[in-house]
């Protein structure tokens, strides 16, 4: 018996399945070791019983961690604290900063760790 895509919607319907369309500009999945980027993919919400998946296809960009470190954004007000909390440099603080990915408490035990209290 073959069903065709009308029949095979409402069939999935009477079921409680339904999907939706939807118009996504972008889908960012990140994972530990990198970032996957979908540009103008084709998104599609499930929803079954409680519950929603999610669908992506398209074609993607990969990024690696790394990559990503490098744009991440150091505020000069950070720069300033980090700077004045351990008595270190501007230009310090700001590797510190950029080391520890914007992170400001972070960055400040960098440069403290190891100097004795």
């Amino acid at each position: 018996m073959k069903l065709d895509q009308k029949a095979f919607s409402k069939m999935l319907e009477r079921m409680g399945v339904r999907n939706e369309q939807l118009n996504a500009v972008r889908v960012i999945i990140e994972l530990p070791d990198k970032t996957l980027v979908f540009e103008s993919p084709q998104v599609t919400r499930t929803f079954v019983q409680n519950m929603e998946f999610f669908t992506v296809m398209g074609k993607y960009n990969e990024q690696a961690k790394a990559q990503q470190n490098q744009t991440v954004e150091i505020r000069e007000e950070d720069v300033r604290l980090v700077a004045e909390q351990t008595g270190k440099s501007e230009a310090e603080a700001r590797e510190a900063l950029i080391k520890a990915e914007g992170d400001v408490a972070k960055a400040i035990l960098m440069l403290t760790e190891g100097q004795g209290s």
